[in-house]
């Protein structure tokens, strides 16, 4: 049986830069965000600690492509895709 995957997008309280990430784990993942626990990361680095788009898929395949296609994507198509489900910009961590 195939692991699932999830993408995400996080943010800063000012909504200013976007991070696109994958996991198998979306919740423990978004955990590591909020709590600074890598260090050396580019979320740490921003501040980037509100999640604020996810995607689920049934492989970690499926999420990865999808993963590189949004990464490839200008800054404009992952705003108006975030604005589509969440125009509040609020933090879904808690819906998880």
């Amino acid at each position: 049986m195939k692991k699932g995957g999830c993408i995400y997008i996080m943010t800063n309280k000012n909504n200013t830069t976007l991070y696109v990430g994958v996991t198998a784990k979306l919740e423990s993942r978004v955990y590591q965000h909020k709590n600074n626990e890598i260090k050396s990361s580019f979320s740490f680095r921003y501040h980037l600690s509100k999640l604020v788009y996810f995607e689920s898929f049934h492989s970690i395949e499926e999420a990865i492509s999808r993963e590189k296609q949004l990464k490839a994507g200008s800054r404009q198509k992952k705003l108006d895709l975030i604005n589509s489900s969440n125009p509040e910009w609020k933090d879904l961590y808690d819906e998880l």
